[in-house]
C-alpha cells in the first residue's frame, strides 16, 4: 500500500508560463493517477492558486506568442474533482492577502495554521515545495 503523502505548496508561479501549469500540481496529479495517495496544502503565495476565475493574458516575445496560458484555479479544481486529492488552504495566508472564502474554487478546505501539526500526523511523508 502506498504511503500517504502531504504536499505543502508554498512557492507559487514557478515555470507556469513555460509549462502552463505548476509543475508540482501536475506531478501530484500524475502520481495520484499512478496509485499514490496525496493531500495538498496551499500556503503562502500559493493560496492564490485557489482563487476562482483568475487568469493571465498571453505572453508575447517578438513574433512568438504564448497563447495557452496557465489556469491555476482549473488545476486546483481538477486535483479535487478529477483526481480526488484533498486540497487545504491556510486561512491566515488568505487573510494576509485579503482573499475572502467566497473567492475560492469549490471543494477546497480551509485549515488554520494551528491545525497543521494534526494534519502532518495523518501522513507518512510530508513534502514542502
Amino acid at each position: 500500500m502506498a504511503k500517504k503523502t502531504l504536499n505543502i505548496v508554498e512557492s507559487a508561479y514557478r515555470a507556469v508560463m513555460e509549462e502552463q501549469d505548476d509543475t508540482i500540481l501536475w506531478l501530484l496529479a500524475a502520481m495520484q493517477a499512478a496509485g499514490s495517495e496525496h493531500t495538498v496544502v496551499l500556503r503562502g503565495n500559493a493560496v492564490n492558486y485557489a482563487v476562482a476565475g483568475q487568469g493571465v493574458p498571453g505572453l508575447t516575445i517578438g513574433e512568438w506568442k504564448q497563447t495557452q496560458t496557465p489556469k491555476m484555479d482549473r488545476d486546483v479544481i481538477d486535483l479535487v474533482q478529477k483526481w480526488m486529492i484533498p486540497v487545504f488552504v491556510v486561512e491566515e495566508d488568505l487573510r494576509e492577502r485579503g482573499i475572502a472564502r467566497e473567492e475560492l474554487v469549490p471543494g477546497v478546505t480551509l485549515v488554520a495554521r494551528s491545525s497543521l501539526p494534526a494534519l502532518f500526523a495523518e501522513h507518512a511523508v510530508v513534502s514542502h515545495w
